[in-house]
């Protein structure tokens, strides 16, 4: 006997298991609901342990599921379900429900063999487009790999995790435990692996080193462990991609290289940018070798081979007994006069550099401010107490940073400031939320209005039948009454039609047809058709109005034979 499926929050069922990444499992599903099939993530008992977590995954899952686009795989909902464990202990489970996408990973298509030059662009071409609607709505994926992008039968290109990466990160204290989690390294851009603050610019380093793959089979950079490739990222100058597959157009290792450049701001700064670039080389626009070589040595310095010949080819000159001089030299005395002043200058300074005492402790009348950001506003109150400053508490609403966090301080962290002054310390009041006005029995313009006068918005507007409500009533909402959710959320309404659908009755008794019609509130009238031969029980020989939707409360007449 086969165990019962399990359903989440009783409306999504989980089926088999379709994949597996470093920090969630996922399953093919089916919403029973809307009775459609989709794909539903589940995370990690690591990570749905962590409160701080789970709210910025949550918030991350919204903001992305309010993106549609036919290059990004949908996220329909987001929920938090609870299972109990053997002892007892009720833990959660935090999951997002998905668009069920049929196709291949990127990274399976690249284990299977070299990708043709034409599907790389293509399949690139495809990920930009999804990064360029997501940066215009302000969401930075940070986390673009082959393992994250899908290719469908038709060859569609579908982006997936929007937002989770975010959610991953900001909930990291290091970039080693960032790197765990999110998996491989390789596809960092320098300043994530720096741990430094990252825009859109990351996303199109990370769609970079994906075109480089596909093209040269291998990533720019490989090393013994993430920190060795993170290494790599931010310090060595990647191989033009067709020096490692002689295949590639010199077109696309310009593109490649200019998106792999070290500072972002040498980068392509969006992502059309980035697709026009790419559209060029199919024109067959090419470069030359040296002018290839000159856009590596323009964005990640000197080309060192370069370097070694400009070096051998000075000592050859200082070596070559055949040169002559063409014009007389100074005087020797001058020389040696010379050499005996620079002599006495160096020893003058090095004397004075080495007579300097330096000394990097903080003065007994100044204290640094510590860093409390992320910290709850006690445990920071505590820290600026042991280091004699005084907490000023200021709220802020902050839909970044989970409700009670300290978001920064003022004077900022590392500041040296006089003993007991009071620091000003930024507080999040977390997403500003809004109350789900009542909205059954409205209609729809007044509904449409309460939703804005609450800070919320209007979603879809469904039609059902209902004999009772003139159209446009309100029936119901996808939120509850007095419900607090965050700002801006989008509300779906089902709404009267204003019809009721009748059936074809003739052939009914007259008595079961009557009774059926009354029930849809509609006003029936029976004529007796004394030119046909009646039956007993009488039946309906025809009705005036047509099977099908009608106005609520029509009239309708049902003709009977009563003749002999």
């Amino acid at each position: 006997m086969t165990a019962e499926p399990r359903v989440l929050s009783g409306r999504y069922r989980i089926d088999e298991p379709i994949g597996r990444g470093g920090m969630a499992s996922v399953y093919r599903g089916y919403d029973l609901t809307l009775g459609r099939a989709v794909a539903i993530k589940i995370l990690d008992r690591e990570l749905a342990d962590d409160n701080a977590f789970r709210t910025r995954f949550r918030l991350e899952a919204q903001a992305a599921s309010r993106m549609a686009h036919p290059t990004i795989v949908r996220v329909y909902d987001a929920g938090e379900d609870t299972s109990t464990d053997a002892d007892g202990r009720v833990r959660p489970v935090p999951f997002i429900v998905m668009e069920l996408v049929h196709g291949a990973l990127l990274k399976d298509i690249i284990a299977e063999g070299p990708v043709p030059v034409t599907d790389a662009v293509r399949y690139v071409d495809g990920i930009l487009e999804a990064l360029e609607y997501s940066h215009r709505a302000g969401v930075v994926h940070r986390d673009i790999k082959p393992g994250n992008v899908m290719v469908t039968g038709a060859g569609q290109v579908k982006v997936m995790d929007f937002g989770i990466a975010r959610a991953v990160s900001d909930s990291s204290s290091t970039v080693a435990e960032t790197t765990a989690i999110l998996g491989t390294a390789a596809y960092f851009s320098p300043e994530q692996a720096k741990g430094e603050p990252v825009d859109a610019r990351a996303d199109l380093y990370s769609a970079g080193v994906v075109l480089y793959e596909l093209l040269a089979g291998r990533p720019p950079f490989r090393g013994e462990s993430p920190v060795a490739v993170a290494y790599q990222h931010v310090s060595e100058a990647p191989v033009a991609p067709s020096e490692i597959h002689e295949g590639v157009p010199r077109a696309l290792d310009a593109v490649a290289l200019r998106a792999l450049a070290k500072d972002p701001f040498q980068r392509y700064q969006d992502a059309a940018s980035f697709r026009e670039a790419l559209d060029a080389t199919v024109d067959g626009r090419s470069p030359s070798k040296r002018q290839v070589g000159a856009l590596t040595s323009e964005l990640y310095g000197p080309n060192p081979r370069q370097a070694a010949e400009t070096a051998r080819s000075l000592r050859q000159l200082s070596t070559d007994t055949t040169m002559k001089r063409t014009q007389s030299g100074p005087p020797v005395a001058w020389i040696w006069a010379g050499v005996g002043v620079l002599t006495v200058l160096l020893i003058s300074v090095l004397f004075w550099v080495l007579s300097i005492n330096p000394d990097d402790r903080v003065p007994s009348t100044a204290r640094i401010v510590p860093d409390v950001s992320g910290m709850t506003y006690d445990r920071a109150n505590e820290e600026l107490l042991e280091a004699e400053m005084r907490a000023i508490r200021v709220d802020e609403q902050n839909p970044d940073v989970p409700e009670g966090i300290v978001i920064r301080t003022d004077p900022a962290e590392g500041t040296s400031v006089n003993p007991n002054q009071e620091i000003r310390v930024f507080v999040s009041l977390g997403q500003e939320l809004a109350t789900v006005p009542p909205l059954e029995g409205l209609g729809r313009d007044a509904a449409a209005a309460a939703l804005e006068g609450a800070g919320l918005e209007l979603g879809s507007v469904t039609q059902r039948n209902d004999p009772a409500l003139t159209a446009g009533t309100v029936i119901s909402a996808d939120q509850t009454d007095g419900a607090s959710v965050p700002v801006g959320t989008v509300v779906n309404l089902v709404v009267a039609s204003g019809k009721v659908t009748i059936n074809d009755v003739r052939g009914y008794t007259v008595e079961a047809a009557q009774r059926e019609l009354e029930e849809l509130e509609l006003e029936v009238v029976t004529q007796e058709d004394t030119s046909c031969a009646g039956s007993s029980p009488p039946t309906v020989s025809t009705q005036s109005l047509a099977p099908g939707d009608v106005p609520i409360h029509s009239t309708i007449t049902l003709v009977y034979c009563s003749g002999t």
